[in-house]
Formats: C-alpha cells, sequence, structure tokens
C-alpha cells in the first residue's frame, strides 16, 4: 500500500503551521521574570519562574517536532519519504498516517 505523498505533505505542512503558531501564542511566558519583590512576592515569582521553565521546555520540545517535520518534508522532495532512515525498509503506512514525520519502520525505532 503505497503512501499518498500530497496527503503527507498537507499534514506535514499543518501541523508545522500549528506548531510555529503555539510557538508565537506562548513567547511571553518566556520572557525573563522580573526581581521586583515589592510588586510580586516571593511565592508568585517562583510560580512565574516555573511557567516560564514550562513554557521553554515546550518551546524546545516545538522546535525539535519542526525539525523532524522539515526533514520529512525534504524527504518528500527526493522521493525518499515512506522509507526508514536507517535499514531502508518502506515504513507501514498505518505508522505513517499517526506519525506522518516517522524516519525510521516500527523495527528500527
Amino acid at each position: 500500500m503505497a503512501v499518498n505523498t500530497e496527503t503527507a505533505r498537507v499534514t506535514l505542512e499543518a501541523l508545522k503551521a500549528e506548531l510555529i503558531a503555539l510557538s508565537s501564542d506562548g513567547s511571553e511566558d518566556r520572557k525573563p521574570v522580573v526581581l521586583d519583590q515589592q510588586s510580586v512576592g516571593r511565592l508568585s515569582r517562583l510560580d512565574s519562574m516555573q511557567v516560564q521553565a514550562m513554557a521553554k521546555a515546550a518551546d524546545s520540545r516545538r522546535a525539535m517536532e519542526i525539525r523532524r517535520i522539515d526533514a520529512a518534508i525534504i524527504r518528500l522532495d527526493t522521493g525518499d519519504y515512506g522509507w526508514c532512515v536507517e535499514c531502508g525498509d518502506e515504513i507501514a503506512p498505518k505508522r505513517l498516517e499517526s506519525d506522518p514525520a516517522a524516519p525510521r519502520c516500527t523495527g528500527c525505532a
């Protein structure tokens, strides 16, 4: 069963756009926490620092996923999409359905 590359491309581009939008939406949470003890209590500041750390971690995961998507788009352009980058075997269409950016078959993953 062959993979529909046009459907894969549309799905990958949509996922990438969604991740970029989420990253833009969370930019406020990643800003440095102000050290003004007069306006913000110590616990509120710690909460803000925790929110900042979680936002940075989420942004890092999004950036990694965008890199995976970009690599999958390159594989689409070169005709290598749907083939395992490790062993060269075909990646199961069901696997690509659930993770369109998957670079490896189930055996190599």
